[in-house]
């Protein structure tokens, strides 16, 4: 049995082993693959992973081989699920690998909008508090967390580990999801729909996966719902925003502020024009990354297609 990696630099770039995958059959990894050599490296393989590389019904039809695709990602929008069934091939994801990293990562995206650490220690090192009148200085004001609401888009395992630390930092939970999980509300997380966490949250962040729906579901208008001087968090797929409609509610002040580690193409091509903003950062879709939760994720594809091949499907998005 063949296995066939498409794009696995991202996941292991050196400090994890594909050895798992051993025991199931050959196994060749890619780092990259561009869409021009998807097919002849698929070939007559059963089995692919791919955490980026789209496969869509022409890959499928050329690829009569292909029993099964493990997306290395917890969002699977890269793969056409219905060309998939209609081939007969199962298609597995990973749930649970990056919830404490990304929920972890969300805050640090926050309390950088809130402090501007990264900034300051800067402007220390430049000199410019060595040149102060003053014992302390700031560029920008700082704000507290504590009484402040949160609104969640997406109330799955990331969003509620999110939910248990901003409870700790003392602010206020509201949610939005399409499933109302009565034990969450037990802890005092209040479901609202979408209308009214835009018009209550001072912090919003998005935690939903990617479908034709709720593509660009942060625009203009859903935007001038939300509070003036909100902050917009989002750790999800850069697609749930309407970029250009988040320039300006940022460049009007409507806004706050805007932390992203997601954009709609990644990478961008050139230089998008929302790093030029002073409130709106911008990293590179690192949140998923720290080496503990991509060894987490490891495990769990490893685990996922031993199962396939053992007769019983786990973690499948192609029922």
């Amino acid at each position: 049995m063949n296995i066939v990696v498409l794009d696995g630099y991202t996941l292991n770039p050196g400090d994890l082993t594909w050895n798992g995958f051993s025991s199931i059959g050959d196994i060749k990894v890619y780092d990259r693959t561009e869409g021009k050599d998807i097919i002849d490296r698929i070939g007559d393989a059963q089995f692919v992973l791919t955490n980026k590389t789209p496969l869509g019904e022409k890959e499928f039809a050329a690829c009569p081989n292909l029993k099964y695709v493990g997306v290395l990602a917890t969002g699977y929008n890269v793969v056409d699920v219905e060309a998939a069934k209609k081939r007969g091939v199962v298609v597995t994801n990973i749930p649970t690998y990056g919830t404490t990293a990304v929920s972890q990562f969300v805050f640090a995206l926050l309390l950088e909008l809130c402090h501007h650490v990264g900034h300051h220690s800067k402007r220390v090192s430049e000199g410019a508090w060595a040149d102060s009148p003053d014992f302390c200085f700031w560029d920008y004001p700082s704000m507290e967390l504590y009484g402040k609401t949160i609104g969640i888009v997406g109330m799955g395992r990331i969003g509620h580990a999110t939910s248990i630390i901003a409870k700790g930092f003392g602010m206020k939970v509201l949610a939005y999801d399409a499933y109302v999980n009565k034990e969450f509300q037990k802890e005092g997380i209040e479901y609202v729909s979408l209308d009214e966490l835009l018009q209550q949250s001072d912090v919003v962040t998005l935690h939903c996966p990617l479908f034709k729906e709720n593509t660009k579901m942060i625009n203009k208008n859903t935007i001038a719902e939300m509070k003036d001087g909100a902050i917009l968090i989002n750790t999800s797929r850069g697609p749930l925003i309407d970029e250009d409609d988040l320039f300006e509610a940022l460049e009007t002040k409507k806004l706050a502020g805007a932390a992203l580690d997601v954009l709609a193409v990644e990478p961008p091509k050139g230089q998008n024009r929302l790093t030029a903003l002073d409130n709106c950062i911008v990293t590179p879709h690192i949140a998923w990354a720290p080496r503990e939760s991509r060894s987490r994720l490891m495990n769990i594809a490893v685990e996922n297609l031993k199962s396939f091949v053992g007769g019983e499907v786990v973690n499948c998005v192609s029922k």
